[in-house]
């Protein structure tokens, strides 16, 4: 069968750059998902996107669908035929809604019964055919937040539509959709080429935009920016500071990228380096450079759209842009420093934390006690954590981090370094907010662990107290992350705290602030869930997980030595046995409605796999207690896998239901010991094969 490449092109005003590459993802994904729903075959199937378009191409792609046999069922024989055989007005209705007489209807018989049958040969639609439809439902899928209207159109999409490309080899895909007719025009680069580009042919797509200055390849075109910006810095003894959000910002704002280097005054270089790499990389989309050393250079990296014939024009232009932003950096520090924190705390009574849990201020005073509260528990400076506390949020009301509030933590270091504060209580400031998204660092030190837990511990209990816990995918007080947060700074940092313990203190912490009586349970609840997603970024098993979580255990510390013992469990010859005999175990206890012995009674004996079972278990319990005491429930459960055997043995040969109530009752009395002697560790019967 004939195949050809099929081009698909939406070329747009400036679409947004921070939403391009969803939309050219998606794009793709809508129109693959479809051409494979069609029965299309093909080789190979590509996206690009620029600021001005979104386009897929699809190479050898078969000129029509298969013919296909279809059956279409007729009524039950019984329905198309009255007792002397004539046809019913059914059965006529729907012979020739098929274009056909009852006589060439063919019978379907199924244990179910008998009914009229026609197969008829469905022609496959050709890509002319199809296309057009695919690509205005795949559109219309976009996820398009603001939608807009242009002219006098009533048509919307993300912005005004110019060309709509659809091609066929070198054949035009007739249709109309967002009300542009296809054509074989698409457009070049908005300023380094006049016109409209003709296509010749799907196949020359890439060359001939890219002979109109447009890089269409998003791919390509953004590793080739990383190339340029990797070889500027390297002319000028740097390491550029490539944030990935930026990069694929920069990529979506141009079409031919031309990598160009400038510089600022040194001087600027007095400011932190955290505000003046932020000034560059959020106003004005710069890329800073580190020396090799890892510190700042007074150079900076830019992308422009332009092939300028005097580059030096566009280098000034930027850095006169640049200047007054740093400048501003540069005035907001030299001001802030005029002002001590512990100044700025009387400010803080006139921002809400929230309206009905109160101001910053207070907050700040829960999290210096509580911060208190954690140092003493890990023997640490508690004068210390409390003064980091009580100014942790202090630096929110200097002019930078009202400018800059991602510098925020980062400048309360600096500014607590030039009031003098303890070094620890300085680095503590920064580290509150650790770790801020998935595979952020952790605090340094352990005075910074207790603030930025007491902050989160605090949140937590505050939002929940007031009964708005997050609801679907909205959580305003990023009430997950603090959650994910607590659990990664105590397991990581090795700190021996309990959340039920610290749940509590922050409750008293609050007064009668709190509302809701099931505050505790809830935030208790809340962090258990988010171990799942802790665990399986690990790749530890669904099931492992779940085993621990029927425990609940409130230390994070507890809670991973416990998912190590399960996962190691789950490796041993007996743990498939094990968990079967577990299952089997609680189930049975399940049903049975009485009271159990408080111990199993030798003199009730009456099997002798019942002796083996009782003394197997006496003695595999002597040598569990002790690693109980000390947490060790790897050996522990590694030491229970020995009882399979005679546990298997004992299901095997004896009854345990018995008639004799006195005997069941005790035999269950063993086997609820031995299931408890797991429960303590995790409940393994939910283990998977």
């Amino acid at each position: 069968m004939l195949t050809n490449t099929l081009l698909i092109e939406l070329g747009t005003e400036e679409l947004p750059p921070k939403l391009l590459k969803t939309l050219a993802t998606t794009f793709y994904k809508q129109i693959k998902s479809q051409i494979d729903d069609c029965g299309l075959v093909y080789d190979d199937i590509k996206w690009y996107a620029t600021p001005r378009r979104l386009a897929i191409k699809i190479n050898a792609l078969v000129e029509k669908q298969e013919d296909k046999e279809v059956e279409k069922r007729g009524p039950a024989i019984n329905v198309a035929f009255d007792s002397h055989g004539n046809a019913s007005k059914a059965a006529l209705g729907w012979a020739k809604s098929n274009g056909i007489t009852i006589e060439q209807a063919d019978r379907l018989i199924t244990d179910k019964g008998e009914w009229l049958l026609h197969k008829a040969i469905q022609p496959g639609q050709t890509v002319h055919e199809l296309i057009p439809q695919i690509v205005s439902s795949a559109i219309a899928k976009l996820p398009i937040p603001k939608p807009m209207r242009w002219g006098s159109e009533r048509t919307q999409f993300i912005r005004p539509v110019h060309t709509l490309t659809m091609l066929y080899g070198d054949q035009i895909i007739k249709g109309e959709i967002l009300g542009v007719s296809s054509s074989n025009l698409t457009q070049g680069h908005r300023f380094h080429h006049e016109g409209a580009i003709v296509l010749t042919n799907a196949n020359t797509y890439e060359q001939e935009l890219k002979d109109a200055y447009v890089q269409v390849d998003y791919q390509l075109r953004q590793s080739l920016i990383v190339s340029e910006i990797e070889k500027a810095a390297e002319k000028i003894n740097g390491v550029a500071l490539i944030d990935d959000d930026l990069l694929e910002e920069v990529t979506s704002l141009v079409e031919w990228p031309v990598v160009l280097i400038g510089s600022f005054d040194k001087n600027f270089l007095q400011v932190p380096a955290e505000p003046l790499i932020y000034s560059m990389k959020d106003h004005q989309k710069y890329f800073p450079v580190n020396d090799k050393q890892g510190n700042l250079l007074n150079q900076f990296i830019f992308v422009t759209n332009i092939e300028s014939k005097d580059p030096q024009q566009v280098i000034s232009g930027n850095e006169k842009v640049i200047r007054p932003r740093l400048a501003d950096a540069e005035f907001f520090y030299k001001t802030d420093k005029k002002q001590t924190l512990e100044s700025r705390l009387s400010s803080l009574e006139s921002v809400l934390f929230q309206k009905e849990l109160g101001t910053l201020k207070a907050k700040s005073e829960r999290i210096a006690l509580m911060s208190e509260y954690v140092a003493e528990k890990l023997n640490e400076n508690k004068k210390q954590a409390y003064r980091a506390g009580l100014l942790s949020k202090t630096d929110l009301m200097s002019e930078m981090v009202l400018e800059f509030p991602q510098v925020q933590g980062t400048m309360g270091k600096y500014y607590a370094e030039n009031d003098n504060e303890d070094i620890e209580v300085a680095q503590a400031l920064e580290d509150q907010y650790r770790p801020r998204f998935a595979g952020d660092a952790l605090p340094k030190a352990n005075i910074g662990c207790a603030v930025a837990i007491a902050d989160k511990v605090d949140t937590l209990v505050g939002i929940f107290g007031i009964n708005q816990p997050p609801k679907g995918d909205k959580d305003p007080f990023a009430l997950r992350r603090a959650a994910i947060g607590i659990i990664r700074i105590i397991i990581e940092k090795q700190l021996d705290l309990d959340i039920a313990d610290l749940v509590s203190k922050s409750i008293e912490s609050y007064g009668n602030k709190i509302s809701n009586k099931e505050t505790k349970q809830q935030v208790l609840d809340f962090v258990l869930a988010r171990y799942k997603a802790h665990y399986q970024e690990q790749d530890i098993a669904i099931d492992v997980i779940q085993a621990v979580l029927e425990n609940a255990p409130s230390a994070p510390l507890d809670f991973e030595k416990r998912i190590k013992a399960v996962s190691h469990f789950k490796t041993l010859a007996a743990a498939e046995a094990l968990a079967a005999a577990n299952k089997r175990v609680g189930n049975i206890l399940a049903k049975f409605n009485g009271e159990l012995y408080l111990a199993f009674d030798r003199n009730l004996i009456e099997d002798v796999a019942e002796i083996e079972l009782a003394d197997v278990f006496d003695s595999l319990n002597e040598k569990v207690t002790p690693l109980m005491g000390v947490k060790d429930y790897q050996a522990a459960l590694t030491t229970l896998a020995d009882i399979k055997q005679p546990i298997d043995k004992f299901f095997d040969n004896v009854m345990v239901m018995a008639d004799d109530e006195k005997i069941k009752i005790n035999r269950l009395t063993l086997l609820n010991q031995i299931r408890n002697s797991f429960l303590a560790i995790a409940d393994i019967s939910v283990l998977q094969n």
